[in-house]
């Protein structure tokens, strides 16, 4: 991604500032355990702005009439660059990146009074991080100290992370390539994942044919913890053990997406081990299927964002009808939520730099208050059910559970699908077939 798009993007931040300052810090590194250290990433608001990668960094967006965007981050340092790799420092990187000017790291906490001083409003991200509220309050507290000399301390406290929000939700050009391409490597790897899958695999296995293929087409690695759940395990939403083995009568269901220069896919297939669907299991994937289909067809310019789920709630309301699990109407299955032991959370969520990426979905208390759909709003659509083994499920469906998820964008007159992984029975079927 060109480093103007992020100065573009900084600009749009310092006009809506009008006299007041912004200070956004990036994530700091984290111990795993004692000196070892999680992979690093940086946090997702700052590089949305700024695009640089170290750790240790902190940008300061001052705005009015003498509007710049400075950069505090790490010094040149050969002997930590052998050990630790290359560091731009703050010369090359204001050059690099765009920044009015740029200053070690070391100098932020001497140097952040004197730039709040005398401002409207200084806009922080509140509550996120407990030791920068500490930081920017002791900045706060050194500006009131000096009030008898004519200095103000800002007196206005605003949320930078709400108007980053907005920004945020509708993707840009280089967004939306960026996930594309995110979204095809995923898609390749779900696609290995079938075609490799035998019973008596272990969920491992499968995770592992992810991780290469991911890799070895370019992706920075997974966006989010892998899940690989085999049979009744696919009835755990957030199951991440990826441990047992695999058996031929069950299904399979893998969510995991790859991430791209910061830009994350998310998609969940699911699929039966030993390539053929059962009758009980085709039943079910249908259902799912077509929940999925009416919802992808609900995504369009100026429908609610609950437009799509309902769409979805409605199919699979009708299917656990006619699969004798639920009895009534449609509509009052959805009005009491019946359906809600089988499907319990909704059908999609905002994707981009984050999985569960930064937006409202409501704009108000109000029931109908929920977001609409605009232009390059991305966003999954996932359905599933899942049916636990127990008394108020027939013992052919027990512990068949099924999600298909894809990554949809909002365009001018409707939406497009980013995501291509096998997704009807015939398809999957096709690719896992062992001749």
């Amino acid at each position: 991604m060109s480093h103007t798009t992020h100065a573009k993007r900084r600009q749009r931040v310092l006009d809506s500032l009008g006299d007041g300052v912004a200070v956004l810090a990036t994530t700091p590194e984290r111990l795993r355990n004692r000196d070892s250290h999680y992979p690093y990433r940086f946090d997702s608001y700052f590089w949305y702005l700024s695009g640089f990668a170290e750790p240790d960094a902190v940008m300061v967006l001052v705005g009015g009439e003498s509007a710049k965007a400075i950069l505090f981050c790490r010094e040149k340092n050969e002997e930590r660059e052998t050990w630790d790799g290359f560091r731009y420092g703050p010369d090359a990187a204001a050059a690099a990146f765009g920044f009015c000017e740029a200053h070690p790291i070391g100098l932020l906490d001497d140097m952040l009074p004197k730039l709040i001083a005398n401002r409207a409003a200084l806009w922080h991200s509140l509550g996120h991080d407990s030791e920068w509220d500490r930081r920017i309050t002791s900045a706060l507290n050194t500006v009131r100290t000096q009030g008898r000399s004519g200095t103000r301390a800002p007196g206005e406290i605003r949320d930078l992370r709400g108007l980053l929000d907005q920004m945020r939700l509708i993707k840009d050009g280089h967004e939306i390539e960026l996930m594309r391409r995110a979204a095809d490597i995923a898609s390749a790897g779900h696609s290995r994942a079938m075609r490799a899958c035998q019973p008596g695999m272990a969920e491992y296995e499968l995770e592992a044919e992810l991780s290469y293929e991911f890799r070895r087409r370019g992706a920075d690695g997974h966006a989010y913890t892998p899940i690989v759940a085999g049979g009744a395990n696919a009835c755990i939403l957030h199951y991440v053990d990826n441990n047992k083995l695999l058996a031929s009568q069950s299904l399979v269901l893998i969510d995991a997406g790859c991430e791209v220069a910061g830009y994350a896919s998310d998609i969940t297939r699911t699929f039966p081990v030993s390539g053929r669907f059962s009758a009980a299991q085709r039943e079910v994937y249908e259902i799912v299927l077509a929940a999925q289909q009416a919802a992808i067809a609900a995504v369009r310019p100026g429908a609610s964002f609950a437009a799509y789920h309902q769409a979805a709630l409605r199919v699979l309301s009708q299917g656990l009808i006619d699969l004798k699990l639920l009895s009534g109407s449609v509509d009052g299955a959805i009005e009491s939520e019946a359906y809600k032991p089988w499907y319990m959370h909704r059908t999609g969520h905002w994707l981009g730099l984050d999985v569960h990426d930064a937006g409202e979905y409501k704009t108000g208390s109000a029931d109908d208050d929920w977001v609409r759909l605009l232009p390059g709003m991305t966003l999954t659509v996932e359905p599933g059910l899942y049916l636990r083994p127990g008394s108020a499920v027939p013992e052919h469906l027990h512990g068949i559970g099924v999600r298909i998820e894809d990554d949809v964008l909002v365009t001018s007159d409707g939406c497009l699908t980013y995501t291509n992984a096998p997704r009807t029975i015939a398809e999957i079927e096709e690719v896992m077939r062992h001749e």
